[in-house]
Order: C-alpha cells, then structure tokens, then sequence
C-alpha cells in the first residue's frame, strides 16, 4: 500500500513537471540549433522527444534509488543515449553558431544594424562581470548583516523587539516596486544614480528584512545549553557564536547565499531603472537588448544568450540542493 502511494504520488510529480520543464529545453535545443531564418518546429520536438523521457526516468531513479552511485551510473548511460539519439536524429541541425556573443564582442551591433556600429553596446563578459559583482557583493552584505541581526534579536531581550519582528515582516510584504521613484530620486541625491554600488545598495536593504527573520529562526533553533557551556568553558561570547553557534546554522547560511545570488543575480526592473551607461550593464539588461530588434528578433542568439545567464544559477543550486531540500539545523553533538 506504502508503494502503491509513493508510485502514484511519482507519476503525480512527473505529470505536473513536464510542462515546467519544457520550456528549458527548448531554449536549449533552439539555441544550438536555430538559424537566422528561424527555428524548425520538426527538430524541436524530435529533440524534446528523446530529452524529457530521459530526464523523467531519471527523475524516477533519483527518487526510488537511494544508492548515490545507482544514480550516477544511471545519469550516465542516460546521457550517452541522449547523446547518441541526438546525434543520429539531429545531428545535422546542431551547431554553435548562436554562441558566438562569447567571442564576438559587437554582436549586439551586427543583430541591431550597422548604424550602431562602434562599440556603443559592451560585451557580454562586460555584462557578466557586472553581474557576478552584483551577486556576490549583495550575498557577502546579507550573509554577514542577517547572521549577526539576526543572532542579536535571537538572543538578547531588548525594548520593542515584538515590534521589530513586526515591522520585518510587514517590509518584507510591501511591493518594493511602488518605490521605484523615490530610490531613484535618493540615488540620484547622493550620487549614486548608475553605479552597481547604489543598485547593491538597493537590493541588499530591499532583501534583508526577509532573511533576517529566517536566521533568527534557525538561531532560534541551536539550544542556548551549549553555547553557555562554551563560555563556561572559557570561550568569549564571540567565540561562541563563531566556533560553536554558526556551524549550527550552515544550512540556514548556505541557503540565504544561494537564494540572495539567485536574486540578485536575476534582478532586472531596479537594475533598468538606475543603471542608465552601457558599461554598467549586467546579464538581464544584456538579454533585454539581443532580443530587443524592430527588424525582428534572432530566436538562436535569444536562447543561447538565455542558456548562458542561466548556467550560474543552475550550477549554484545543483551543488547546494541538499541545504535547499533540507533546510534543517545540522545536528547537535554531545
């Protein structure tokens, strides 16, 4: 009976992920495979047809086979069968064509028109190193300000702490949008208006209610017994909280660093808002203009472009998906 629900609960969740999935992998499959003149609907399926069975039987596997080298094994001879499918049904369709934004730095210029022409337009490396410093900078200043506010409300009693709380919450609620205006009016006030520094700036205080209350609730969870003993022991209460208290919330930690890069890294209506020069263009703003042509838009330079601001995310999520998943206190040892 156990079986039977954890089989129909399975195929519930393959059903339900196919059109999710989908869409990716037509923007991959578009992307090495579409040509200026469009995109051929026969090669996207065909491709599809072989990708989405192969990823839902993996997806089965992962799920009913809790051997870690069973999945391995699996995702292997299953990528060897995608491969040599593809290569055998498409194999005349694939190229690289589309990726060549990479290497070609005018590439936005040559899609728009040549009356553009003269480097107006930065590369996507521009864009890329833009991006990856917003990220990351936003991710240090949350990680740091939200484990040590968030530690402060966990365990000390101060005046108006109930309404602190409160007040989290209901600025993590607000539509931050509605105050598009007055920041840009603020930046532009203490010459900050486009530099990646006042965007930072931005981000960080918009993001940091929310995951201020979610360290205070994994803080909430370390037993305050063992943090006494580490001070009894002859620890300072900074070495407690470093030694003993946030190896205790690593997960909490790794999961706020994954969804604050993830955040800022997608970010795109502040960044169009206050980031006016080109060379202050991150990958979102990048995207925006290759797809933004009246002369019609080049769909295999859109999807490889969309391929290449994904990989980070996608790459930082598949190494930290088990703090993701299980989003628990490590354990607490005697």
């Amino acid at each position: 009976k156990r079986f039977a629900g954890q089989s129909a609960l399975l195929a519930f969740l393959l059903i339900v992920s196919v059109p999710i999935i989908l869409p990716y992998f037509w923007m991959i499959v578009i992307s090495f495979t579409a040509r200026s003149g469009g995109v051929s609907t026969d090669v996207l399926w065909t491709s599809c047809a072989v990708i989405v069975p192969a990823v839902l039987i993996y997806s089965a596997v992962h799920l009913l086979a809790p051997s870690p080298r069973v999945r391995v094994i699996a995702a292997l001879i299953l990528l060897v069968a995608v491969g040599a499918l593809l290569a055998a049904l498409v194999g005349g369709q694939l190229h690289v064509a589309n990726y060549r934004f990479l290497w070609r730095t005018n590439i936005i210029e040559e899609i728009r028109s040549k009356a553009t022409a003269g480097g107006q337009f930065p590369s996507v490396w521009v864009a890329f190193r833009n991006s990856l410093a917003l990220a990351l900078t936003q991710t240090l200043l949350i990680l740091t300000v939200a484990s040590l506010a968030g530690y402060y409300i966990s365990r000390f009693a101060f005046r108006g702490r109930e309404a602190f709380l409160q007040g989290l919450l209901v600025l993590h609620a607000f539509p931050a949008m509605t105050l598009i205006i007055p920041i840009f009016l603020i930046l532009h006030w203490v010459g900050l208006l486009d530099t990646i520094p006042g965007v930072i700036l931005v981000l960080t205080t918009i993001e940091l209610p929310f995951y201020v209350f979610v360290m205070k609730g994994f803080f909430d969870a370390v037993p305050w017994d063992i943090e006494m003993s580490a001070m009894t022991d002859g620890a300072s209460r900074r070495q407690a909280f470093r030694l003993v208290v946030l190896p205790q919330v690593r997960v909490g930690l790794i999961a706020i660093a994954v969804f604050a890069f993830i955040r800022a890294w997608e970010e795109y209506i502040f960044v169009r808002t206050m980031l006016i020069e080109n060379k202050n263009w991150v990958m979102s703003l990048y995207l925006f203009w290759v797809s933004d042509d009246i002369m019609g838009v080049d769909y295999g330079i859109v999807a490889a472009v969309s391929v290449f601001y994904v990989l980070p995310s996608l790459l930082l999520y598949v190494f930290c998906q088990k703090y993701l998943t299980q989003m628990t206190i490590g354990g607490i040892r005697g």
